[in-house]
């Protein structure tokens, strides 16, 4: 039926929202970690004994920054279908991977369990999310 947004074509449904969404957080949180390295640096222990955020640290999370805005953006730009998944597939692959190296090379225990378990959590909403997809 034409104006009825779940039949009319080229528009979203609102479950198909959900992926996008999280697109949006994913952007929203890593340029916040890009602007104040300290939110995820003081967390994961990478701060220095004066509190600060070392260069070298600051660099690799910007990286990790860049990675996750660039995600995000596919995410929120992908076309429905084939490409949306494979966006949302990469978010999810980025954070099991950033789940498993930093659950088993943080130096401590509650940073390993903290941080391993905030990015599994993101991976398994993202998941979820794919459900809502359609062709």
């Amino acid at each position: 039926m034409v104006g009825d947004p779940e039949t009319e074509p080229g528009r979203r449904t609102d479950g198909m929202q959900l992926p996008r969404l999280l697109g949006a957080a994913t952007i929203a949180f890593s340029t916040a970690f890009i602007v104040r390295p300290r939110l995820i640096a003081g967390p994961s222990g990478h701060t220095g004994p004066d509190g600060r955020v070392p260069r070298d640290t600051r660099l690799l999370m910007n990286a990790i920054g860049v990675r996750d805005i660039a995600i995000g953006a596919a995410m929120m730009c992908a076309p429905n279908g084939p490409a949306l998944r494979a966006a949302v597939a990469a978010r999810v692959a980025s954070d099991l991977g950033d789940a498993l190296v930093f659950g088993f090379g943080l130096p401590e225990r509650a940073q390993r369990l903290k941080i391993a378990a905030a990015a599994a959590s993101w991976a398994a909403v993202c998941a979820y999310s794919v459900r809502h997809i359609q062709d």
